[in-house]
């Protein structure tokens, strides 16, 4: 499912979305000059899931996303960037 042609690097309006976008954003950050196959090593995260999440072609669980910021001991998720007011 395409969200966007210019995922990750351009905001999306819907709120779910662009918090995935984020993460994704703030995982390529953290993997930094490493690779993807590196970065699976210390996350304990499948090579084959990370590059699927980083692609936009599956969106990360909290599993995937937890073993990341364990891993790369680093804060990638920002929570919700929308939530409906009450």
């Amino acid at each position: 499912m395409e969200v966007s042609a210019a995922w990750p690097r351009e905001p999306v309006l819907d709120p779910v979305y662009e918090s995935v976008r984020r993460y994704v954003l703030n995982l390529t950050r953290a993997i930094g000059d490493g690779s993807i196959r590196s970065a699976a090593e210390l996350t304990k995260v499948n090579y084959s899931t990370l590059h699927a999440v980083l692609r936009g072609e599956a969106w990360p669980d909290a599993i995937t996303v937890a073993r990341s910021e364990k891993g790369l001991g680093a804060r990638l998720w920002e929570g919700p960037v929308a939530l409906p007011k009450d």
